[in-house]
């Protein structure tokens, strides 16, 4: 579908506006896929440390801060809140400023909120702080789908793999390297969790060039598509400005599409169990008697996992026609690593993270999903604005949920079960969401009409 479509896309230079530049050299070109390429790279590493490090040290900023398990679980669902709300604004803001304008200014709200939360002195100022950072965050969780269309449409597996694996490793080396980190710099949290701001600003810098070649952003004008398909070397952003930034092709009303909204849920029940996992696990290993450092070890190893399957999972859903025994096969790794931690958490504790980080790899495969359920740049705006909007939207109430059960049971047990629960619609609708059609083709559908 994708790989059939993307075989037959072709592309010309894109003019200004104005109409007035020249098309730019192919030396110039390469040098700025190239700089597309260590953007993508860099971004996507900033993606989660914002929450993982804090994972990592929950238990010292709860006594530091004087947090209650209930109100330690709402810090937790704010990341889905802050990607919901911010999430959906970020195909408008890319229209008028330009994709890399949006996850430029993106990246430096990260840079932002990480250097300032820890020192902002009460809960109140710390959820502030964070909720700038992960307004970055969510700009730039819509954005990079859209970016990877445009830039690279005939390698949509392999720069979604790629993106996904260094999103995987800063997430896994921020629950790595905090704790050690931290003591490091002197026993303080805060430290520990403002250090993070550092690679936030690095990456900004390979978007500034972008923010000023205005030809490659939203606002540059019309393209057309002639000429023979550009190479991986050379390769230029996908027709047409307004598609590239998530214009409505011919009218797309993507909610009467079933196979957007089984992506969209299929994206919240995966947040959920993966924002869960990334605020909760080191606890879950801390109460059952394992070290701090050695629990940020196997949150760690957890998300580090997505690392290698990241880059081959969505090489491989591109490769089949459904999706479907992808999901199965990473809803039972999931299954059988609640029940481990459910009747034997330190004694397999190893085990359990490798089961639950292939699990976690859901997201990868959401992702590149959203690549392959439309058959434009445009549609990939929008179904990934949706998806993740709505998806993000419907997975706050777990991490909360849980931080309540485990506050008033006193133990794991009903938490474990709530998320084994919540596994078995997940495994339903990513199948539904993983069928081989197109979210155009479901909304102009004559069904679809009304």
């Amino acid at each position: 579908m994708v790989s059939e479509e993307t075989r037959t896309m072709t592309s010309t230079p894109i003019r200004s506006s104005a109409g007035s530049r020249e098309p730019r050299s192919p030396a110039t070109r390469v040098w700025t896929t190239r700089l597309v390429v260590v953007g993508i790279v860099l971004t996507a590493l900033n993606l989660r440390p914002a929450i993982t490090s804090l994972g990592a040290l929950l238990e010292e900023v709860r006594d530091g801060l004087g947090m209650s398990g209930s109100l330690a679980g709402l810090l937790t669902s704010v990341p889905p809140l802050c990607f919901a709300v911010f999430g959906v604004m970020a195909p408008r803001l890319a229209r008028r400023f330009g994709p890399g304008a949006v996850v430029c200014a993106g990246m430096a709200a990260i840079a932002a909120g990480l250097a300032i939360r820890p020192y902002a002195g009460n809960t109140a100022g710390f959820l502030a702080a964070s909720a700038l950072a992960l307004m970055g965050i969510a700009v730039s969780n819509v954005l990079m789908p859209v970016i990877v269309k445009r830039w690279f449409p005939d390698r949509v597996g392999s720069m979604t793999g790629l993106y996904s694996m260094a999103l995987a490793l800063g997430t896994s080396a921020a629950a790595a390297v905090t704790v050690p980190m931290t003591d490091v710099l002197g026993g303080s949290w805060q430290s520990g969790l403002a250090v993070w701001a550092g690679l936030a600003a690095a990456a900004v810098l390979p978007w500034l060039p972008l923010v000023r070649a205005r030809d490659t952003e939203a606002g540059a004008g019309p393209a057309r598509r002639t000429g023979s398909p550009v190479g991986a070397a050379g390769a230029r952003p996908d027709s047409g400005s307004a598609a590239a930034t998530g214009s409505e092709p011919d009218g797309l009303r993507i909610t009467r599409s079933p196979t957007a909204w089984a992506l969209a849920v299929f994206f919240g029940l995966q947040a959920t169990a993966a924002y869960i996992t990334m605020g909760w696990m080191a606890q879950i290993f801390r109460d059952a008697g394992v070290s701090a450092g050695t629990a940020g070890l196997l949150l760690a190893v957890t998300m580090v996992m997505g690392v290698p399957l990241a880059f081959v999972i969505p090489r491989l859903a591109t490769r089949l026609p459904r999706q479907g025994p992808i999901v199965l096969a990473l809803g039972v790794c999931g299954l059988a690593g609640y029940a481990g931690l459910y009747f034997a958490p330190a004694a397999g504790a190893w085990a359990w993270a490798l089961l639950l980080g292939v699990s976690n790899c859901a997201f990868p495969l959401a992702l590149t999903m959203v690549g392959m359920r439309a058959r434009t740049a445009a549609g990939v705006a929008k179904l990934s604005a949706f998806a993740q909007s709505t998806g993000y939207l419907l997975s706050i109430p777990g991490p909360l949920l849980v931080g309540v059960l485990y506050q008033h049971s006193g133990g794991w047990g009903l938490p474990l079960a709530l998320m084994a629960a919540l596994m078995v619609p997940q495994m339903a609708v990513g199948a539904l969401a993983g069928r081989d059609r197109t979210v155009e083709d479901e909304a102009a559908a004559p069904g679809a009409q009304g």
